[in-house]
């Protein structure tokens, strides 16, 4: 997105109206499941493209009613190009994740994408295909994390990110999450001398 031209953001439910007229011109539902990183589940599957299945979870990390709500004000903290991005269709939803970066900004419609250009939002409705939901925790647990190829999913909001800023008003630093991290430890060693 040209840095020198000035987006007007609107209102979360206004995005999502439009987002959900241009799911429907498609022909896909507008019944939304949104999903974070953590909900993302990539497994080793040779017969399918790029040799990596994508699914989701919503049962081991079960998503908080106001996370769209709070990534979405986050992301517009920012000049990046905000996308709505359409995984796949499930039980009649739609399953969608929130991105946001920079790298969408060279992002044109003939790579599926929908530029609204005065928001600084595109939309990406996908493919016609259905996304599975992983109950399994087996398959959760060997999921890839690692060495995997890059994928637009990587620019989403993790689930944690979400809790920092409703703990602390902003996503902590790395030297910040590991000192939270470390005070948890020591508050369960002190509590356990006492």
């Amino acid at each position: 997105m040209n840095q020198a031209v000035k987006v007007a953001r609107p209102a979360l439910n206004l995005a999502i109206r439009a987002w959900e007229k241009t799911l429907a011109d498609r022909g896909f539902s507008t019944n939304l499941l949104w999903i974070f990183e953590e909900n993302l589940c990539f497994e080793k599957k040779p017969e399918a493209p790029g040799g990596n299945h994508i699914g989701f979870q919503t049962r081991f990390s079960p998503v908080p009613q106001e996370a769209l709500d709070i990534a979405y004000e986050h992301f517009c903290e920012s000049d990046a190009r905000i996308v709505c991005y359409r995984l796949g269709e499930n039980k009649g939803r739609s399953v969608c994740i929130l991105l946001g970066d920079s790298w969408f900004g060279k992002k044109k419609e003939t790579d599926g994408y929908v530029l609204r250009n005065e928001w600084g939002i595109s939309f990406q409705p996908g493919q016609k295909i259905e996304i599975e939901e992983i109950n399994d925790m087996r398959r959760w647990i060997r999921r890839v994390r690692r060495e995997r190829p890059l994928h637009d999913v990587d620019f989403c909001m993790t689930l944690v990110a979400v809790d920092e800023i409703q703990m602390h008003g902003r996503v902590l630093t790395p030297g910040e999450r590991y000192s939270e991290a470390m005070l948890g430890k020591l508050r369960r060693i002190f509590s356990y001398a006492s």
